[in-house]
C-alpha cells in the first residue's frame, strides 16, 4: 500500500527522532462518558447560565452511572439526555451489549459544597471577586506545525478518528461500529521539523461478518489515505490496522468508561505539559477547564502574532482567589523578544480572572458537548481558537501590525 502511494523516498538521519500521539473515536467508552457529562452540562447551562456543574459519568455493560455535585435553577431530564447522547454516538443495537434504549441509567447527584461556593460566588468568602473554583496549574500550547497551530501528531490522530466516525455514520462501511482509536508517529529532524509520517495505527470496532483482509483494505482506502498529507508519505511508512486481528467486542461492553480519563487526547497529545485536570462535565467556574482554554488562546495568539514559533503557557490559581498566582511562558528558544517581557504583556492585555475569562470566551453557553470528541483544541469553531489578539500583542511587543490577508475572489 505504502509503495503505491509513495511520493518520495525515505531520507533519515541519526539525529532524527520520533514522536507519537493518539486519539479515540466518539464511541470510545471514555469519550462516551465525556460526551454524556458535557451534554448534561449543556442542558443545564442552556436553561440556567449560572449553573454550577461537576458531573462524572461511568459506563459499562448495560449501565450508565451519573454522579457529582450540581447547583442549578433549571430542571433537566438527565436520563433522557443520557439516552439521546448514546443514540447520537451510535450505540443503537442491543447486540453490542450497550444501547440507548436498554441500558440502565442511575443518577446520584448532590449540591455543590457551600465551602467551595463561597469562594467562587462574587461577594462572598474572604475575597469579594469571583475566585477560582480550585487550586491548580493549567497549560496551553501552540506551534507552527499545522495551519491550526497544533502539533502535527495529535492533529492527524484527531483527523483520523473524526474520519473514521464520519465514514461509519455515512454507512459507507456498514460493518463499522462506534469504538475506535488512532495513533500517529511523526519523524522529526534534529531541528524539530516534521519530515515524514513514520507509522499510522487504526483500531476500529467492527461487526462479526467482515474478513480482516477486506477491513484492512477498506480502512486504508476510505479512512487513512484521504487524511494523510501526501508530502509526508514515503515508501517506508508503516500502517497497522486492527493489529490484534479482531475487534468485535468494544465500547462500554469491552471496557468500562469514565469521564476525564483521556486528558492527553483532549489536549496536545503529549506535547508540552499537563496540569492533571480534566475538562468534561465542569462548568466554566472551574479554572481547570476555563484557564486551560485561556492558556491555549494566549499561546495560539502569541504564535499567530509572530512572537514565537512554539510556546507553552502555564497559569496557576488558588481556590477563592481571582488573579492567577503565576504566569510562565516557554517559547522553546523561538521567541523574538525576551520571555519575561512576553509574560508581562500577557498579564497586561489578556483577561485572566475567572469572571473575565468566562466573559471574554463567551462560555456561559451550551457549547461543551462538541468539545468532548476529537479534542478541545485545534478546531476554529471554539472561541479560544480565535486569533483576534494578534495586533494587540504586536503593538505591546513594539512590532508593526499584521496586515489582514486579502480574501480570494
Amino acid at each position: 500500500m505504502a509503495k503505491k502511494a509513495a511520493k518520495k523516498k525515505t531520507v533519515s538521519s541519526a539525529n532524527n527522532y520520533l514522536f507519537t500521539s493518539e486519539s479515540v473515536t466518539m464511541g470510545h467508552p471514555d469519550k462516551v462518558s465525556d460526551q454524556i457529562s458535557d451534554a448534561i452540562l449543556d442542558a443545564m447551562i442552556a436553561k440556567d447560565p449560572n449553573s454550577r456543574v461537576a458531573c462524572e459519568t461511568m459506563v459499562t455493560t448495560g449501565l450508565v452511572i451519573v454522579a457529582g455535585e450540581i447547583t442549578t435553577k433549571s430542571y433537566v431530564d438527565i436520563p433522557a439526555v443520557v439516552r439521546q447522547t448514546i443514540k447520537e454516538i451510535g450505540y443503537t443495537d442491543p447486540h453490542m451489549g450497550f444501547d440507548y434504549e436498554n441500558c440502565a441509567v442511575v443518577v446520584t447527584l448532590d449540591q455543590q459544597s457551600p465551602d467551595i461556593s463561597q469562594g467562587v460566588s462574587e461577594g462572598t468568602g474572604l475575597h469579594k471577586e469571583q475566585g477560582a473554583g480550585d487550586q491548580g496549574i493549567m497549560f496551553g500550547y501552540a506551534c507552527k506545525e499545522t495551519a491550526v497551530l497544533m502539533p502535527l501528531p495529535i492533529h492527524l490522530a484527531h483527523e483520523l478518528t473524526d474520519r473514521l466516525s464520519r465514514v461509519r455514520k455515512s454507512k459507507k462501511l456498514k460493518w463499522l461500529r462506534p469504538d475506535g482509536k488512532s495513533q500517529v508517529t511523526i519523524e522529526y529532524n534534529a531541528k524539530g521539523k516534521p519530515q515524514r509520517i513514520h507509522t499510522v495505527v487504526i483500531s476500529t470496532q467492527h461487526g462479526p461478518n467482515v474478513k480482516y483482509s477486506t477491513l484492512k483494505k477498506k480502512i486504508i482506502k476510505h479512512v487513512i489515505m484521504p487524511v494523510l498529507p501526501k508530502r509526508l508519505i514515503d515508501d517506508k511508512m508503516i500502517v497497522h490496522v486492527n493489529p490484534t486481528g479482531k475487534f468485535v467486542i468494544g465500547g462500554p461492553k469491552g471496557d468500562c468508561g469514565l469521564t476525564g480519563r483521556k486528558i492527553i487526547v483532549d489536549t496536545y497529545g503529549g506535547r508540552g505539559s499537563h496540569g492533571g485536570g480534566a475538562f468534561s462535565g465542569k462548568d466554566p467556574s472551574k479554572v481547570d477547564r476555563t484557564a486551560c482554554y485561556m492558556a491555549r488562546y494566549v499561546a495560539k495568539n502569541l504564535v499567530a502574532a509572530g512572537l514565537c514559533e512554539a510556546v507553552e503557557v502555564q497559569l496557576s490559581y488558588a481556590i477563592g482567589i481571582a488573579k492567577p498566582l503565576s504566569v510562565l511562558v516557554d517559547c522553546e528558544g523561538t521567541e523574538v523578544i525576551d520571555e519575561r517581557k512576553i509574560e508581562k504583556i500577557i498579564k497586561d492585555i489578556f483577561p485572566l480572572t475567572p469572571k473575565a475569562m468566562i466573559k471574554h470566551l463567551k462560555m456561559k453557553r451550551p457549547i461543551f458537548k462538541e468539545t468532548a470528541k476529537n479534542g478541545h483544541f485545534g478546531r476554529k469553531k471554539f472561541p479560544w481558537e480565535h486569533t483576534d489578539m494578534v495586533n494587540k500583542l504586536r503593538k505591546a511587543a513594539g512590532l508593526p501590525a499584521k496586515k489582514k490577508a486579502k480574501k480570494k475572489k
